[in-house]
């Protein structure tokens, strides 16, 4: 009555209901997501991601130890970092 007819794209009230199914999917995927994100959280194998956790951190005794075993420091350059470490 008052300008182009556009009720396909905006609908009776004003809204855009072209997305009305995008909002739909949106609004039924998000709670499904999160139950998944909750499962996963409460009853995920947490031990394995400790252990992998607490294997790649190394202190820096243990990569001096690494280095004296492969040759790569004498016994005394070896023995004089480790006194140094363990004044820490």
């Amino acid at each position: 009555m008052y300008g182009w007819d556009h009720g396909w794209m905006f609908g009776n009230g004003g809204g855009w209901m072209i997305f009305g199914w995008f909002w739909m999917a949106l609004i039924g995927l998000v709670p499904i997501l999160l139950l998944f994100a909750l499962v996963k959280y409460l009853f995920g194998n947490r031990e394995t991601s400790a252990h992998s956790k607490a294997e790649k951190r190394q202190t820096a005794l243990d990569i001096l130890d690494e280095a004296y075993a492969r040759g790569d420091l004498t016994r005394e350059a070896y023995l004089q970092k480790r006194d140094d470490l363990n004044k820490k």
